[in-house]
């Protein structure tokens, strides 16, 4: 793809999309082209344009900004004509926005002379663009997991035992038989086979051929050769669009210009020229009021429809420059016509959507300039300054987003700006690598347009930071965009959206794929811990003794992580802080309580380092244990020539047999792990560490490592099942460990009363606090067990930070989806109808445009309630003393008819019918906490979120909770 020469003609909104994500991708040249001149309705949707541009070329006005994405592309500007000489220096050509005949003369000649040929055109909310030991053999997969394969698909073979023909064979094609086997070429005079082998799919090569679009259009007017967009049944639609395009081209033909802004007199005409197509297609099915609402929308020109159709194509020309993927065939219409305003809110005039030379007449033009005043006015917050996060941004400087008197954005996002972040996160150039991405964001698209209110932050959104996001910050704003790279931050904010009951746009992208969201309060579900199951759950034995992917072992590193300097550090805490710990620790179950407590003791007894060498040691004895003494244990208890009682090795499949590695200083990766290992136990124990690798190698040769003998009475689970089974046989033994641990406990004198360790949290973005160096060696360690191919650090960060990587072409069309359905929010569309999530693969041409799916409801006393559904209580009224919890109960009763008979914060009981808590009855809410949960309420929660449970309805499993205000 480096070495292919891409033209894109036209610099308006679309054109610079496209151009901007072609050079992120990583093309040899791009040559931009336009002959025209900067316009007020430009800058609604180009956003490489300023005020101070009016009347200069488009071209020389975007060439200095697109250079400076990609060091590695050689950027240029065109301002005249497109002749052929021109265009013979290209291998793909772009045109968008232009007139019929320049496409059909630029298609002609570069379908004649073997060049990629693209059109793209955008119209308001509408646009299109186009693209010139058997016989057989039967393998079975012997772990859980199922194939995936499809049949027709080609694979390679390696790491077979036995059978060794196939490691070397080269691609074969296979059939499916099952989701855990297929069939593949003749096997039967191959070897026997023994054990193992690893399937890996092999894309095939395919040679397409596209039709002139001169051929294509003559065709495509009575046969179109659609790219189906599921979208509710659009594809008549679609049809009419197609005609409807070719009805615009005559119409700015005959009066050189487009339909005015909400002239129904124009739109009458262009109904009239696409029936005359109609006619000569013979196409009996024209949708009309398709056909108007276009004409009412063509002249407008909105960022968010140049940021989808954009990306689209911008895709279709990586696939022609690098011959990956399959590209469109052949034409592909987009709309979203139902951003409109909905029937209720009356009919836009001519005079509402006429210029008003101002930098959103674009947009103006398609939904007036009341709507502008209301986006203008807008508080939304941002979370994730990333790839996405940058898309949305621009979208939001473009579309005038709280730009206004009272309007803002909030932008959030704690990680610094990466060199790997620049070929998706166009906002940023090499000057910034090390900057705060939320910062420098706002600053480039204050750039973009000067008159947004934006607001940065370097907060993490979590619960540890809900002093700064709180109830009234919620309050105060209109909506939420969350740009997250991970599912847990994204749940999360989900929640706060529904506690606090405000719309989220929520987006992400997997390579290629993208999806998008719309959560609308008392409308659709919300994102939801259901939704967010997309990595399927690892089960435990396989992570504590059979991995055989990369995965599993950095799956295995982060609970290491989080085990050893993080929920050890918080029980020791709890332990120290709260009487009731133990208590609550031993009501969790035998088996949790005992490993919780001896965790708490091991760190406040004979693993406590007094110094930074003891820090090295504890490491040195944790690196033997884990990968010596680990295995050799596993390898006892299964040896390698072990049999099943069926007959096969067990060690086959997706049972990896380990071996124990040797401890070497001269080893990178294991010296890697006691560096990072020993720096993060000093850190929770408040030592100060060391990166000194000889002053901590002189430490490890005075280390005695105790000697290890693997014991024939240890017993090894293989399934979970077999591990819950042995738990059980385990509860004798652990009640009388658990007696023993809670003797001790109360045995230990600390000499510093006020002493805390300091837990870890994990950060994968901070190259200085040893997070990630502890991760990528102690996983890489673990897959050397299992000779497992190992994963460099970048790798290393995506699996074990749990992120979802981007490319530039998918975040530009996500981002422009989800800006569709703010227009619609903004509005205060209330027809579930209106709204649309999406699922898209730009690989394949894979669009789905759906309906959210309804708040699902339930009954509780008769009553319908949703997810979206609470009993708001006003705890504190100004000048009145808090409520107690005899008011609260008194309150529910009045108020909902609901008797209250039970209430639960937490895991902690409020209050229960059945509990003689009349003691309780006169405690302020407040105090009611702090007895019952034992623990205090921060000074800055302004909501309290309480469980209830009703007399009238005590069976019901979902109950609407009690949101409790304090101030």
């Amino acid at each position: 793809m480096g070495k292919a020469d891409v033209l894109i003609a036209g610099m308006r909104g679309l054109g610079v999309e496209i151009a901007k994500n072609v050079i992120l991708a990583g093309v040899r040249s791009v040559t931009i082209q336009d002959e025209g001149v900067v316009e007020w309705r430009d800058l609604s949707s180009q956003f490489y344009l300023k005020e101070a541009d009016l009347g200069q070329n488009r071209a020389l006005c975007s060439e200095k900004q697109l250079s400076s994405l990609n060091v590695y592309v050689r950027v240029s500007a065109w301002t005249n004509k497109l002749n052929e000489d021109f265009l013979s220096k290209f291998q793909v050509v772009v045109l968008t926005n232009s007139p019929l005949e320049e496409q059909l003369r630029v298609g002609t000649f570069c379908h004649s002379n073997n060049i990629k040929f693209i059109v793209a055109d955008t119209e308001g909310f509408v646009g299109s663009y186009s693209v010139t030991l058997d016989n057989p053999g039967i393998v079975t997969c012997t772990d859980e997991e199922s194939h995936e394969f499809t049949d027709g698909m080609f694979v390679n073979f390696s790491e077979i035992q036995g059978m060794t023909q196939l490691n070397s064979y080269g691609p074969i094609e296979i059939k499916v038989r099952d989701s855990y086997s297929f069939s593949i070429c003749d096997t039967s005079n191959f070897s026997e086979y023994v054990k193992g082998g690893v399937a890996t799919e092999v894309k095939q090569s395919e040679t397409l051929s596209f039709k002139a679009l001169n051929v294509a259009l003559d065709e495509a007017i009575s046969n179109p050769e659609l790219v189906e967009m599921t979208d509710y049944g659009k594809t008549q639609r679609h049809q009419s669009l197609h005609l409807a395009f070719q009805a615009l081209h005559k119409f700015t033909q005959k009066y050189s210009r487009t339909p005015h802004p909400r002239s129904q007199a124009d739109a009458e005409v262009l109904v009239t020229i696409t029936k005359e197509l109609c006619t000569d297609a013979k196409f009996d099915e024209l949708d009309e009021d398709a056909v108007r609402q276009f004409s009412l929308v063509a002249s407008g020109d909105l960022a968010p429809v140049n940021a989808f159709i954009g990306g689209l194509a911008a895709q279709e020309v990586v696939k022609a420059c690098s011959g990956k993927f399959t590209p469109l065939r052949q034409w592909l219409y987009f709309d979203a016509l139902e951003c409109l305003p909905q029937e209720d809110d009356g009919v836009l005039s001519e005079d509402a959507c006429a210029p008003r030379d101002c930098r959103y007449d674009g947009q103006i033009a398609v939904f007036g300039s009341a709507f502008q005043d209301k986006l203008k006015k807008q508080n939304y917050f941002l979370v994730g300054a990333g790839a996405i996060g940058c898309e949305l941004l621009k979208n939001f400087a473009l579309i005038g987003l709280g730009a206004g008197e009272g309007g803002n954005i909030t932008v959030t996002d704690m990680d610094s700006i990466e060199r790997s972040n620049l070929n998706r996160q166009f906002l940023f150039h090499s000057k910034d690598i090390g900057g705060l991405k939320s910062e420098v964001a706002a600053e480039a698209v204050k750039e973009m347009n000067p008159y947004m209110n934006i607001t940065a932050h370097q907060n993490r959104v979590c619960p540890e930071t809900e002093e700064v996001y709180t109830h009234s910050f919620y309050s105060n704003l209109d909506g939420v965009a969350a740009a997250l790279d991970n599912v847990d931050a994204r749940v999360y904010l989900d929640q706060c959206c529904v506690r606090n009951k405000k719309p989220m746009l929520e987006g992400g992208t997997l390579g290629s794929k993208g999806h998008t969201l719309v959560v609308v309060p008392h409308l659709t579900e919300s994102y939801g811990p259901s939704t967010s199951g997309g990595q399927k759950a690892i089960p435990i034995c396989t992570l504590k003794n059979f991995p055989h992917r990369i995965e599993h072992t950095l799956q295995w590193a982060r609970d290491q992580f989080e085990g050893l300097f993080k929920q050890t550090a918080e029980n020791v805490n709890n332990f120290l802080s709260d009487s009731t710990f133990v208590d609550r620790t031993v009501a969790r179950g035998d088996v949790e309580a005992v490993e919780i407590l001896e965790g708490v003791y091991r760190c406040l007894g004979e693993e406590w380092p007094q110094n930074w060498a003891d820090c090295v040691s504890w490491a040195r004895i944790q690196w033997e244990t884990l990968y010596n003494n680990h295995i050799r244990q596993l390898l006892h208890c299964f040896p390698p020539d072990q049999i099943t009682s069926s007959g096969l090795p067990f060690w086959m499949g997706a049972k990896r047999c380990p071996h124990p590695l040797t401890f070497d200083t001269s080893n990178t990766t294991h010296m890697d792990f006691i560096v990072a290992a020993a720096n993060l136990y000093g850190q929770i124990y408040g030592i100060t560490g060391s990166r000194n690798r000889a002053d901590i190698q002189s430490i490890l040769q005075g280390v005695k490592v105790p000697e290890f003998t693997p014991k024939s009475s240890v017993k090894i689970a293989v399934t979970d099942q077999e591990l819950k089974e042995e738990n059980e046989e385990r509860k004798e033994e652990d009640k009388v460990k658990l007696e023993k641990l809670k003797e001790k406990l109360c045995e230990l004198k600390l000499k510093d009363q006020s002493f805390r360790m300091h837990p870890q949290e994990f950060e994968k973005d901070d190259d200085n606090n040893f997070h990630m160096d502890y991760i990528v060696a102690t996983s890489n360690l673990r897959a050397e067990n299992y000779d497992i191919p190992t994963a460099d650090r970048h790798k290393s960060k995506l699996i074990a930070g749990r992120i979802i990587p981007a490319i530039a072409t998918t975040t530009a069309a996500i981002a422009g989806l989800m800006c569709l359905e703010l227009y619609k929010i903004v509005q205060g569309h209330q027809k579930i109808s209106s709204y649309r999530n999406g699922y898209i693969n730009l690989a394949t041409q894979y669009f789905v445009l759906s309906q959210p799916c309804v708040a699902p409801t339930y009954t509780v006393a008769g009553q319908r309630y949703s997810l979206w559904d609470d009993f708001l209580v006003q705890g504190r009224r100004e000048g009145q003393k808090e409520m107690t919890l005899e008011e609260l109960l008194k309150h529910i009763k009045e108020n909902h008819k609901l008797t209250v008979t039970g209430l639960y914060y937490g895991t902690a009981i409020l209050y229960s019918d059945l509990s003689d808590h009349t003691d309780r009855l006169k405690l302020s809410i407040t105090d009611l906490v702090r007895t019952a949960a034992k623990r205090e309420v921060p000074d800055h929660q302004q909501m309290l979120e309480i469980i209830p449970s009703f007399e009238e309805d005590e069976d019901c499993q979902t109950v609407p909770p009690i949101r409790y205000l304090l101030r």
